[in-house]
Order: structure tokens, then C-alpha cells, then sequence
């Protein structure tokens, strides 16, 4: 197995962030690199909070920038749970609900799907991978996308796909639609964002 930066970036953070680490091939390798090295140096509290950082910024594919943006204006809302704000900020960008339909198996492909064109919000064409949803927002693969080598057999692929529940999916008109807000669950995260929001707050 070739270790390229993704691999290391993940053996760092302690969790299969990128969807090429999470296979059990991986999984055993890690163990095995775990088992070699024994005892290693717990982090300190800003370590713990820095790695949870990491794990959410590099899940969804963000720059600094970006994820410390979304961390202030949700800490800006005060009236809110700021961690679940966070979460809906994150789940809800264009790209992540393209990922979460199965039109890509990466987010980074997702990304791409977007940014040349070929996904409709609403109707009308979208390419800002970073566009917030919300709910009545519909998402379509633009017609004139439907037959390019990228969506080749993607109708049997969305079927294996578990569509999260604040989405709703039309098989026979292949159109998606925002129904309800998603919902931070801690235990469904290989990230901390209650640690996130410590780190920015220090």
C-alpha cells in the first residue's frame, strides 16, 4: 500500500478522516504500527483540542480560513448551541449534501461535481461548493451532466447509499430536497466540536 500525505495526515489526527483510511486493510496496519510503537505520550489539553480541530478541518476538506469562520459565526450566535450550529454549518454546504447523495464517493469529488457546473440548486446551476442549503432547497445533476462518464451507473450506486435523514430523495425524478436540519450527534463524529469550539476560545 503506497503512503502518500492523506495517510500520514491520518495516522497524526489518530482517526480514518479521508475515505481512502477507512478500510480494514487500514484499520490492521494501524494496529500493527500501534502494537510496534507501545506507549506513546498523551496530548496535552491544547494537543486533545488542536487534534479534534484537525479531524473535523480535514473531514470536510476546509481551509483554516473557512472552518474558523464557521466556528465564529456559530459563537457569534449566542442564542444557540454552538456545536450544533457548527455541525449544520458543515453538513449543509452543497458539496457535502452532493457527497452525502452519493454522487461522489470523496468530498473532494463532490467538490469538483460543483465547482464545473454540473449540479442545479433550486433549478438554476450552481458552482459554489460552499453554498449553504437550507430547507426547501432542492439538488438535481444538471441534464445536459446526466450522460458524462462520471455519473456512469450512478443510479445503482445512490440504491447502496443511506441518505441522512433531514434529506429526502425522488428516485424517479433524481431530485433531492432539504427536509429538515441535521442533527450533531457526538457519537456518529470521529471529531470533538464542544473541544473545537475550546480551542478557538482560548
Amino acid at each position: 500500500m503506497i503512503i502518500g500525505p492523506k495517510y500520514k495526515i491520518a495516522r497524526r489526527v489518530g482517526a480514518p478522516i479521508f475515505e481512502k483510511t477507512q478500510t480494514q486493510k487500514y484499520a490492521l496496519r494501524m494496529e500493527r504500527k500501534g502494537k510496534k510503537r507501545g506507549f506513546s505520550k498523551p496530548k496535552s489539553e491544547f494537543g486533545t483540542q488542536l487534534n479534534e480541530k484537525q479531524k473535523a478541518r480535514f473531514i470536510y476538506g476546509l481551509t483554516e480560513k473557512q472552518f474558523s469562520n464557521y466556528v465564529k459565526e456559530a459563537l457569534a450566535k449566542k442564542s444557540t448551541n454552538a456545536s450544533q450550529t457548527i455541525f449544520q454549518f458543515l453538513e449543509t454546504r452543497l458539496d457535502n449534501v452532493v457527497y452525502r447523495l452519493g454522487l461522489s464517493t470523496t468530498r473532494l469529488g463532490s467538490r469538483q461535481i460543483v465547482s464545473h457546473g454540473h449540479v442545479l440548486v433550486n433549478g438554476r446551476r450552481s458552482t459554489t461548493p460552499s453554498r449553504r442549503l437550507v430547507i426547501g432547497d432542492t439538488v438535481e445533476v444538471r441534464p445536459q451532466s446526466q450522460n458524462k462518464g462520471m455519473f456512469a451507473g450512478i443510479e445503482e450506486k445512490m440504491k447502496s447509499v443511506t441518505t441522512p435523514g433531514w434529506i429526502s430523495f425522488d428516485q424517479g425524478k433524481k431530485v433531492a430536497k432539504i427536509i429538515g436540519v441535521p442533527l450533531l450527534v457526538p457519537t456518529e463524529n470521529m471529531f470533538d466540536l464542544n473541544a473545537v469550539i475550546e480551542f478557538y476560545s482560548r
